[in-house]
């Protein structure tokens, strides 16, 4: 049994205290017994110099410590962090209490037969980095507590990739070390039974205080989920990721600091948050690891994206996702709260934007592509997507993309384009959207889904599904279709209908998607369907876009006298 995380800490400040007192130990039985001495520390405050006595801002120092006789060498660092060890007594430490702080620093050489002899020093040291929102986000603000849990229903709630050094040595260069390429957990894979429950009961809490001090706890009944490659500590054999009994009662503090990680390089439209955040006490955020750092991707009010080394396998980063939503607390997504149900086979809503709360959309939901994208996203187009609210907001009930003949960075027009990645993805359903389309030639909305796996294996063998695409050059057609490899671009595998009222009504355009077929709806009126298998790429996860487009291959010629014109969408929901 692991004894109380509390206990510990205070048996290491007793050890500390008993150090002092007693500087030299002996015991017979353990052989030849040396205590070291001579002990001497010193140390190096990174960037200090006359006008920065206290350093540079980065809350770096240099220790360096010898002794006679020491094997080895520990560090109290006086900043409620773990005790660090340091054969050659050389070791450096990050401070990130913010501002100038002073710390006591003890330091125990340690010689043959577990003789000590202990000493400290105390200095003062200036950190200048502080991320008050990610504070506010974690906590809920100051005097409160926030309770996360895994995000279930998101995919990649539990994932892995790469490290950066094995990301260049499998990819000829650094491409995949900021998202799980080698394994992403579909929704509900976790909880739904390819591995165990013990993780979904996890109840992570993060505390602010009055002085700006997070702490954290992980409430987990006793139970936790342990990675097959980190077992030791619970007697595993490491055969598989499991579930075992393990204490995490107690509270740990925790510091942010500065990432270390440059995710432009793989990159460059990928913006992590630029904060890591370390727990005292070996804490974990519910999955073990044996690291208590973790890098934060993504931090908003209700959402949690982030990534842990591998500290056992240099080559394996892994990735958690949490959210805000208790589990089993209802349907996913912002404004989620509907009371409908589904039909047929998909009989259960599992994530839903009913685009209630007029302003822009909902950041937990949805990404902004921002640009013309590659020859106007391959495409040809002519407009450049903007996440301004000229472009796209919510309004009395419904999300309005408005694309507008406008000269805006060096484009006629403009447009936007959001997509659920890495924001919700999933595998199957059915996906139902309530719409009324925008109207004049050369206007191309579209609501349709693209393979979550795009970035490794690119376009067409990621897959496309078309729900819903409409031209204004021809104003009563509908179009469904689906792209993959011998089947894209002009030569997709497309179908159409009619509908006299698309841009003067609301209409419920729908695909019901499962491992056997794919069949398209308008107002629950079938008019395609595909016999999926296994030699096509639609067996996988799949993100949500919705956009209008201007011109380009399939919009076609734009009326010279176009002004503006909106796709207006009164819901989009998921049934599994």
């Amino acid at each position: 049994m692991k004894m109380n995380k509390n206990i510990l800490r205070y048996v290491a400040l007793a050890f500390i205290a008993l150090a002092f007192n007693a500087c030299q130990e002996e015991d017979q039985e353990f052989g030849p017994v040396t205590a070291p001495s001579n002990l001497s520390v010193s140390f190096e405050v990174v960037g200090a110099d006359a006008n920065n006595p206290q350093g540079d801002g980065s809350g770096f120092v240099n220790f360096f410590v010898a002794a006679d006789d020491a094997i080895t060498y520990r560090f109290n660092f006086g900043d409620n962090t773990d005790v660090e060890v340091s054969p050659n007594g050389e070791i450096t430490h990050r401070f990130t209490q913010t501002g100038v702080n002073s710390y006591t620093v003890a330091v125990i050489a340690t010689g043959t037969g577990g003789a000590a002899t202990s000493t400290a020093v105390t200095l003062d040291v200036f950190s200048a980095f502080d991320d008050p929102e990610a504070k506010l986000f974690l906590a809920g603000g100051e005097g409160q507590s926030k309770t996360w849990y895994w995000a279930d229903s998101t995919p990649g709630h539990l994932g892995v990739g790469p490290s950066i050094a094995f990301d260049i040595q499998i990819n000829g260069g650094p491409s995949q070390y900021h998202f799980p390429a080698f394994f992403a957990a579909a929704p509900a894979q976790i909880c739904g039974g390819d591995f165990s429950h013990c993780l979904c009961s996890d109840e992570l809490v993060f505390s602010l205080d009055a002085n700006g001090q997070l702490t954290y706890q992980l409430n987990n009944n006793g139970e936790t989920f342990f990675n097959g490659g980190h077992q030791e500590i619970v007697g595993g054999d490491g055969s598989g990721d499991q579930c075992f009994a393990f204490d995490t009662s107690g509270t740990s503090f925790v510091s942010l600091s500065p990432t270390t990680i440059d995710y432009t390089i793989a990159d460059p439209s990928f913006m992590a948050r630029g904060t890591t955040m370390s727990f005292s006490d070996n804490g974990f955020m519910g999955y073990y690891l044996t690291s208590s750092t973790y890098d934060i991707l993504e931090l908003t009010e209700d959402t949690m994206h982030v990534r842990i080394k591998d500290v056992l396998n240099p080559d394996l980063a892994w990735y958690h996702r949490f959210t805000t939503t208790p589990p089993g607390a209802g349907v996913t997504g912002c404004s989620g709260d509907t009371e409908e149900v589904g039909t047929g086979d998909f009989t259960t809503l599992v994530w839903a934007d009913e685009f209630d709360e007029d302003g822009a959309p909902c950041d937990g939901n949805w990404r902004y592509e921002i640009g013309t994208g590659d020859n106007g996203w391959g495409n040809g187009e002519s407009q450049y997507y903007t996440d301004r609210a000229e472009n796209i907001k919510v309004e009395n009930g419904v999300l309005k993309i408005t694309a507008q003949s406008e000269n805006f960075q060096g484009s006629n027009y403009t447009s936007s384009r959001i997509t659920t990645q890495d924001k919700y993805e999933f595998e199957y359903g059915r996906v139902e959207a309530r719409a009324k389309l925008p109207s004049g030639a050369g206007t191309w909305p579209a609501i349709w889904l693209f393979g979550a796996n795009f970035e490794t294996v690119t376009w067409p063998a990621c897959g496309e599904i078309d729900i819903m695409e409409h031209v204004g050059n021809q104003q009563n057609t509908i179009y469904g279709a689906l792209h993959y490899p011998g089947n894209s671009g002009g030569n997709a595998n497309i179908s159409n209908t009619q509908n006299p009222t698309a841009s003067d009504e609301f209409h419920v355009y729908s695909v019901e998607w499962n491992a056997q077929t794919i069949k398209w709806f308008i107002d629950g009126v079938e008019f395609k369907s595909f016999n999926n298998n296994t030699n096509v790429p639609f067996n996988h996860t799949f993100f949500i876009i919705l956009n209008v487009a201007m011109g380009g291959n399939f919009g076609g010629n734009i009326d010279p006298n176009f002004t503006e014109s909106s796709m207006e969408i009164d819901y989009i929901r998921v049934y599994q």
